[in-house]
């Protein structure tokens, strides 16, 4: 537990070969890899979670293929290889047979692109969109079964949910029926390069994740001159730096959240009239997520997205603003100029700031 680069790992098949003393991670090995050139592998995917209320997840569209440097065999008598049957770089690359690579495109090697798998297997007749597909799937609902804990802890431990974001390195191996399964999830993933490949792939990730995290103006600042403060927001659609702290809810934005959360089996029709009277603190979130999507460079959201509502059966505890958004992204995923020029409308009203407008106060309609 809480370790990394292959530390501590044993493969073993009787009971009598666990340590007794010590905490462990126990997994059921998947015996039956999908093999490439005879050799089993796995995939790093980054994941990128901007925030956990709304919970909002981005996949970056590359990653890497670490192959164990040794080819694979299911006899017991080989269960003492760490180069057969682990896929970690930091164990391989100690294997006087494992072989570098330095092109992003090329198929060669113990470690490749993500897009470069994706092609080998394509040119095999391989759906590689239909894995990409499954593989979002467990991303999502992994991140959803932490939800609960970190936004408990969020609540204990930190005044702004902008504090609250993180980098996930995924380690993903597929059966030999193509099924994607996770074998452990990492904070804090190696960004070390070793390599023209580490470079090219993780320098485009890192580049791009701090674009996606923005920068958040801090909610008590001695000095401030007018014209930096001005300047460091002209690209988001809010214009102006009172939007960056996090104001308490209004009474009147306290009853709709209630309201919604109060429905235990609401249909898409109830739900779909959240969008109908947008409150202040709606149009902040509605703004800051679009802001933030406009960033988002190679990084995919896969939530909340236009197919998102199936999900929110899994939250342990539902949660006003996922509503918000989903229903956001299902009216206008195809669109988001529309929605842009809807929100930017609002903002120059000053909508966000707070206001007496009865079209977005709940309790006068």
């Amino acid at each position: 537990p809480a370790s990394a680069r292959g530390i501590g790992i044993q493969v073993i098949h009787k009971w009598s070969q666990l340590p007794r003393k010590r905490p462990l991670l126990v997994q059921k090995y998947l015996h039956k890899p999908y093999l490439i050139g005879g050799n089993k592998f796995d995939l790093r995917i980054y994941v990128y979670v901007t925030s956990y209320d709304p919970l909002r997840i981005y996949m970056f569209s590359d990653g890497l293929v670490r192959f164990a440097s040794c080819k694979y065999s299911s006899s017991m008598k080989t269960l003492n290889n760490k180069f057969m049957h682990l896929t970690n770089y930091s164990v391989n690359k100690k294997n006087s047979e494992y072989q570098t690579n330095s092109d992003d495109k090329a198929c060669h090697g113990h470690k490749w692109a993500l897009k470069a798998l994706w092609h080998y297997l394509g040119s095999k007749g391989i759906n590689t969109s239909l894995i990409w597909e499954k593989i979002k799937d467990i991303v999502i609902k992994t991140i959803i079964a932490s939800e609960p804990y970190v936004n408990n802890l969020l609540k204990m431990h930190v005044k702004t949910p902008y504090s609250c974001h993180e980098l996930f390195g995924f380690d993903i191996m597929l059966d030999e029926n193509l099924k994607p399964w996770i074998l452990e999830v990492n904070i804090s993933p190696s960004l070390h390069s070793n390599s023209a490949l580490d470079v090219s792939i993780k320098g485009q990730m890192i580049r791009d994740l701090l674009n996606l995290a923005g920068f958040r103006i801090p909610p008590k600042v001695e000095v401030v001159s007018s014209s930096s403060s001005t300047s460091s927001s002209t690209s988001s659609l809010y214009g102006g730096n009172k939007e960056k702290t996090k104001p308490e809810l209004s009474a009147d934005e306290k009853v709709k959240r209630a309201f919604y959360l109060a429905q235990r089996y609401a249909d898409q029709d109830f739900l779909s009239s959240v969008l109908d009277i947008l409150t202040p603190e709606d149009v902040r979130v509605l703004a800051e997520s679009e802001d933030e999507l406009n960033r988002q460079g190679e990084f995919q959201r896969v939530f909340p997205s236009q197919s998102s509502s199936r999900y929110l059966r899994f939250f342990e505890c539902p949660r006003y603003l996922n509503i918000l958004l989903d229903q956001w992204d299902q009216k206008y995923w195809n669109d988001r100029t529309k929605c842009i020029s809807y929100l930017t409308a609002l903002c120059q009203k000053g909508i966000h700031l707070g206001t007496s407008d009865p079209a977005h106060t709940v309790r006068s309609s």
